[in-house]
């Protein structure tokens, strides 16, 4: 029975029977009565949401800290171990990474099952998991740039006369 509708969320109201486990143990703190809503009481309601790709979902704990996981981000001659929130974007790793290789957020190319990701998608909603692996890659365009402007920086360098100065 729908109790509420609100913009993006819809509240549903349930009854305590439909989450009673007679596998639950004796032991807990309601007397062997297991109450899967979180220590709801018997009428309590489950909060829904509607997630940016529009699933309709449970309404999760704000209380609750982001899982963090690992990811193994290798350049082709190394590798780095990077912990970040499973809902973070590339965007962000790339900027975790800039500390970490020297190049800038710009620079990097991040590539996820051989598809270069955006920045602004999300890790989980690309299917990273914990312990994936991600490619680093120097942006080629970036790459080709800085290497004709250090030509043109060395060329303008071996024409200029060079003078040496004797102090005595």
């Amino acid at each position: 029975m729908i109790q509420k509708v609100k913009a993006t969320m819809i509240k549903l109201r349930y009854s305590k029977r439909l989450f009673k486990r007679s596998s639950w143990s004796k032991a807990s703190t309601d007397g062997g009565h297991g109450n899967a809503a979180g220590g709801l009481g018997g009428g309590g309601e489950i909060e829904w949401e509607v997630r940016p790709g529009g699933m309709l979902v449970q309404k999760r704990d704000g209380g609750r800290a982001e899982e963090v996981i690992m990811v193994r981000v290798s350049t082709g001659f190394s590798w780095h171990d990077v912990s970040i929130g499973a809902t973070r974007t590339f965007g962000e790793l790339k900027v975790m990474l800039s500390m970490v290789t020297g190049l800038e957020p710009r620079e990097q190319m991040l590539l996820f099952k051989r598809k270069e990701r955006e920045d602004t998608d999300h890790l989980h909603m690309v299917g990273v998991r914990d312990k994936d692996k991600v490619l680093l890659l120097e942006d080629p365009a970036l790459k080709d740039m800085k290497l004709c402007m250090a030509r043109a920086v060395a060329a303008q360098v071996a024409q200029s006369p060079r003078q040496l100065f004797i102090q005595v």
